[in-house]
């Protein structure tokens, strides 16, 4: 190779090494490598834990390297050779065949600089190999002056935030949600004809539809989608050309408009330029408002998957009202014994989703002056909420809640519970619906029971009041004057 400023190569070491200088001195850095001193310095100051950027994120910021390079050549700011280099090389990334030289902690510096530097190394050696040069080479193709053309990590690594979880949202996240609020609607109309005892402070309550506890919980489902297109709008708007503190200092003025053009017809979702830098780099804003639609997506999610549990509990000394797929056996000790394992998991990526949401605020509120110093924690937590709730949700549609079956455990209660009596309330008024139900409750005896000895109703009045199927619907249950 033809040895350059910062690289000499040495063969002491197993595996060998070369010996990259930076603005601080010399490192060795393993000879395999495609990164350079910087990520290699950053390894060394990092040794926090097995946490790593997750392959959206690297997707993300593969591809903002290549748009770069490529609007930088469309400005006629960088020599064509070169940019087809980078273009080359952010390709691969973006694809994943480089993952395995993405190596830093996400407990770094707090703006992602080692991560955005870890990217300019690794694609500034893969592009000079390209160029028929050697990995750790600072010529032709310069891991600041060329890869870094036009950027700063203030401005890339937000940027690569919201375009990572753009993806996952796109990709994953809503056509899960899709499935499982479809799911939720089947099981709607099949279980509509089924009327049982609903229940509120877990308590015996007035009658319900089984379909419509379900119809609830696809409603759920569907606002959830709709507080993500709310998510997806913060996202949208990127960083990107705002450079160090917002200024936009080195970068051409239609840089990021170019950029933006450029991800977004490679995605097939629109990215837009910020139209206030000093906001889009000093904060988390954007990041704080989709993980708050995430979070209240698991807290639905954590609803639905305990009801479904309780509706399940028994089979014999439980509600008993639906029978749940059985996936797995459930004990190690009870034979037989079949549990609620995937609304289980549900509840506990809720959990974690509700956990990240916190985090993320705490990340958001750690901005001082020009810049956030929490990104790349708030991006890994933000990147798992979505990852954990898309294949969440799948799992619960296509394990749970598609091969749910209703049992006769809820109509044969209805007749049981104290609440009918609420229907006699319009006609006999509230004060004797409570006796009613007091001497019903005090005795063992059914409502209808009860009420023929307490009052003159006759059988067919007490057949039409006490009807399940009419304490279903509004208006059914009022007498002549509208109760």
């Amino acid at each position: 190779m033809t040895a350059d400023r910062s690289t000499l190569i040495t063969q002491g070491d197993q595996g060998g090494t070369r010996v990259e200088r930076d603005s601080l001195g010399e490192l060795k850095v393993p000879i395999s490598a495609y990164y350079g001193v910087q990520t290699m310095r950053a390894q060394q100051n990092f040794p926090i834990s097995d946490l790593r950027f997750p392959r959206p994120f690297i997707k993300a910021i593969g591809q903002i390297k290549g748009a770069a390079a490529e609007a930088n050549m469309q400005l006629g700011l960088l020599d064509e050779s070169v940019g087809d280099a980078i273009v080359s090389a952010a390709k691969e990334v973006a694809d994943g065949a480089l993952d395995a030289e993405f190596v830093l902690d996400i407990f770094q510096t707090g703006s992602g600089t080692s991560t955005n530097m870890n990217a300019n190394e690794v694609i500034a050696s893969r592009a000079n190999e390209w160029m028929g040069g050697q990995r750790g080479d600072s010529s032709p193709v310069h891991k600041n002056d060329h890869v870094n053309m036009g950027q700063s990590s203030n401005d890339v690594i937000p940027t690569a935030i919201h375009l990572a979880a753009l993806m996952t949202i796109h990709e994953d996240l809503q056509p899960a949600l899709g499935r499982l609020e479809h799911a939720l609607r089947d099981k709607a109309e099949e279980f509509m004809p089924i009327v049982k005892t609903g229940r509120t402070h877990l308590q015996d309550a007035t009658p319900i539809r089984l379909g419509q506890e379900f119809q609830g919980y696809a409603g759920q489902i569907q606002r959830g989608i709709r507080r993500l297109d709310g998510a997806i709008g913060e996202l949208r708007e990127v960083a990107l050309g705002g450079t160090a503190v917002g200024t936009g200092i080195n970068t051409h003025a239609e840089f990021s408009q170019k950029v933006c053009a450029i991800l977004s017809e490679q995605n097939g979702f629109d990215v837009v330029e910020t139209s206030n830098h000093f906001q889009a780099q000093s904060t988390l804003d954007g990041v704080v408002a989709a993980s708050g639609a995430l979070k209240t997506i698991a807290v639905s999610l954590m609803k639905i998957a305990n009801d479904i549990r309780w509706l399940g509990s028994g089979p014999r000394a439980g509600l008993g009202e639906i029978d749940l797929p059985a996936v797995q056996p459930g004990s190690s000790i009870m034979p037989g014994k079949v549990n609620p394992v995937i609304a289980e998991s549900v509840a506990m990526v809720s959990a974690q989703v509700i956990g990240n949401d916190v985090t993320i605020n705490i990340a958001g509120a750690s901005g001082n002056f020009e810049l956030n110093v929490m990104m790349p924690v708030a991006a890994y937590n933000l990147l798992q909420s979505i990852s954990l709730l898309g294949t969440s949700a799948d799992n619960f549609a296509t394990q749970a809640i598609e091969g749910l079956q209703a049992t006769e455990q809820g109509p044969a209660m209805v007749e049981k519970g104290l609440a009918i009596g609420t229907a006699l309330a319009p006609r006999i008024g509230y004060d004797a619906a409570a006796d009613i139900a007091k001497a019903a409750a005090k005795s063992g005896r059914t409502i209808r029971e009860t009420a023929r000895e307490m009052t003159e109703l006759s059988d067919d009045e007490l057949d039409q009041l006490l009807d399940p199927s009419s304490m279903t619907e509004p208006g059914t249950t009022l007498g002549p004057s509208g109760g």
